[in-house]
């Protein structure tokens, strides 16, 4: 099966970096967390609920929700933290001064194969962020691009709701005996879809994300 797959792009200064990121992969991941699953016997269960809060950006003009999980907003934060700090290496500059990386978020399937194997991983849905990071010496311009950054970021949540509204493959409910094949059962109160997260620098093109998460790693193949 091919994952779909979908780009974005921005430009930003580095201290914007990791609210771009966490503006977007939080609209994702959003969309892709249930509830808890609750199993009474196999093939009934109920779902519990999710929270919600709005969360202010410091440096762009935006607000946007994410799941009201402390959890999952700690596991996020160590990835983009991990990202922010590679990009702004001082190491991680092209032969032209650009300094640019890119990180892509990735839900997944496991299944199981014949012991002693691992479970397969089978990506089917890859969202990746590309930036380039700019200089901006002016406060006037600034203050445009705090303004227009957080116009087209916006846009982009905008875009994810449509995505996520349209008929397209997703895992089936499974049976409670594979639930953890389909969902991320680790965290206590929410249960997003198997995800993992990784990233690269224009320096460094193949470098994993240094936080390890249960079967984590990148495949992006086109929508």
């Amino acid at each position: 099966m091919n994952a779909r797959s979908q780009t974005f792009d921005f430009s930003a200064e580095c201290h914007q970096v990791s609210e771009v990121v966490s503006c977007i992969f939080h609209s994702i991941l959003f969309h892709r967390t249930l509830g808890k699953f609750h199993y009474r016997q196999e093939g009934k269960y109920s779902i519990g609920t999710i929270g919600y809060e709005d969360i202010d950006c410091d440096f762009i003009d935006l607000t946007y929700v994410r799941c009201a999980s402390s959890h999952l907003a700690n596991t996020m934060n160590q990835h983009v933290q991990a990202f922010d700090q590679a990009i702004r290496d001082p190491s991680n500059v092209t032969e032209n001064g650009v300094r640019r990386g890119q990180i892509s978020l990735e839900f997944y399937n496991k299944k199981r194969v014949n012991w002693p194997f691992a479970p397969e991983c089978l990506p089917w849905e890859v969202w990746t962020i590309r930036i380039e990071v700019k200089s901006i010496r002016s406060e006037i311009e600034r203050q445009l691009n705090r303004e227009n950054l957080g116009e087209l970021v916006g846009e982009k949540v905008v875009l994810i709701a449509e995505v996520m509204n349209r008929q397209q493959y997703l895992p089936k409910i499974p049976a409670q005996s594979e639930v953890d094949l389909i969902f991320d059962t680790s965290f206590p109160d929410i249960q997003p879809y198997l995800f993992r997260m990784s990233y690269k620098t224009s320096i460094y093109p193949s470098a994993p994300n240094v936080i390890t998460m249960s079967t984590r790693f990148f495949r992006a193949l086109a929508f």
